[in-house]
């Protein structure tokens, strides 16, 4: 299989190798994709036509399939042909229309679709065999399947509906400390000059309030109606969600077991060779979780291709204990952390612009501070 690499290139596949890997047999699936099914650094995932209602979510471990471990813990099944409700509290596990035959030295991982993450849909995707959640190791050929659970709202999904995406990489693409240091420095990847980037970009949660009225965000209602997850801008806002307003203090504690959706107190640029995700959670900083849909495309809100960067949206869920979060600090959400990304020739294109965008996105980031 030929991915058009070099032979030492290392990163997360663009939308045209991704193609490559479905024309050539890597990436398998029961029906043909949809047009939009492939994005610009990863695919969407789609549910098959079963849905297992399991006691508990389960890892399969060596040595055992997901399908085994189905039978032994299953307590009935769901057709999803004509669409069915999941409801909250509840674990379910979904055979996926797409598996995989990748090469020995492509790997794999998924996460959540951003719209999956803002209805606080927690979902991961499992492989036979396997110790971890959303991680395909290289050479993997096999099934996939979606452990889903909706943790406030109840939704109605159907066969074909796409909550989860996976990207595909060879190599490692992280970046090490240094060349991300180097890469902060020539592109601005957040407005922010005095950025912590000793462990990824650190990134603050905005609660200083927008617009008239102070709105810092929203907190999600408790026992609403259901949610169709493929019925878009179809809902009143308000009958989901309770707005928030900013506060003197410009603080926020958050509740144990609330979801809530805020905002970023840094605008964020992704440049097109480069792909990023937000670490979801990291117990050093607190006892909860950022960000359920962590992966920002490449050309994110970029300055290169006529961007101002943008503001990532976060879904914030604490744990166990109460926890104050505060205006702009990076104790709150922690890390931002980037892999390179090779460039398809549409890409080459976007980065060949005219510099003086890049020169007023650094000078904005010097008036916003």
């Amino acid at each position: 299989m030929s991915l058009a690499l070099p032979v030492d290139e290392k990163g997360i596949l663009p939308d045209h190798l991704i193609a490559t890997l479905v024309r050539e047999g890597a990436i398998l699936r029961a029906y043909d994709l949809v047009p939009d099914q492939i994005q610009p650094a990863s695919l969407d995932l789609r549910l098959g036509e079963v849905a297992y209602r399991v006691r508990a979510s389960f890892l399969p471990g060596p040595d055992t399939t997901v399908a085994q471990r189905i039978d032994e813990l299953t307590l009935h099944e769901i057709a999803l042909s004509e669409g069915a409700v999941l409801e909250t509290g509840c674990v379910y596990i979904v055979p996926l229309i797409e598996s995989l035959a990748l090469p020995d030295n492509i790997a794999a991982a998924a996460n959540p679709k951003s719209s999956t993450g803002r209805l606080d849909v927690f979902t991961r995707v499992i492989a036979d065999e396997t110790r971890g959640f959303d991680h395909i190791s290289a050479g993997y050929h096999g099934p996939l399947y979606a452990e889903i659970s909706p943790r406030t709202f109840p939704v109605l999904v159907r066969e074909g509906t796409r909550l989860s995406q996976i990207r595909f990489r060879r190599g490692n693409a992280l970046l090490d400390g240094e060349t991300l240091r180097a890469l902060h420095a020539r592109e601005g990847l957040v407005d922010d000059e005095d950025a912590d980037v000793s462990e990824g970009i650190a990134v603050g949660v905005d609660l200083s309030g927008l617009g008239p009225d102070g709105m810092v965000g929203y907190r999600a209602k408790r026992h609403t109606g259901l949610i169709d997850v493929e019925r878009h801008a179809g809902y009143d806002v308000a009958d989901f969600w309770e707005p928030m307003h900013s506060r003197k203090e410009r603080n926020l504690i958050l509740d144990p077991g609330e979801f809530y959706i805020l905002a970023s107190k840094e605008a964020v640029q992704v440049p097109p060779d480069y792909a990023a995700e937000m670490v979801p959670f990291d117990p050093l900083v607190g006892e909860f979780r950022v960000h359920y849909a962590g992966f920002f495309d490449p050309g994110f809100g970029y300055a290169g291709a006529g961007g101002r960067g943008a503001r990532a949206v976060l879904e914030v869920r604490s744990r166990e204990v109460p926890f104050i979060l505060e205006h702009g600090g990076t104790k709150a959400i922690r890390r931002l952390t980037v892999r390179h990304h090779p460039r398809c020739d549409r890409h080459a294109r976007i980065q060949n612009r005219p510099r003086r965008r890049q020169r007023r996105w650094r000078r904005q980031r010097r008036q916003r501070r």
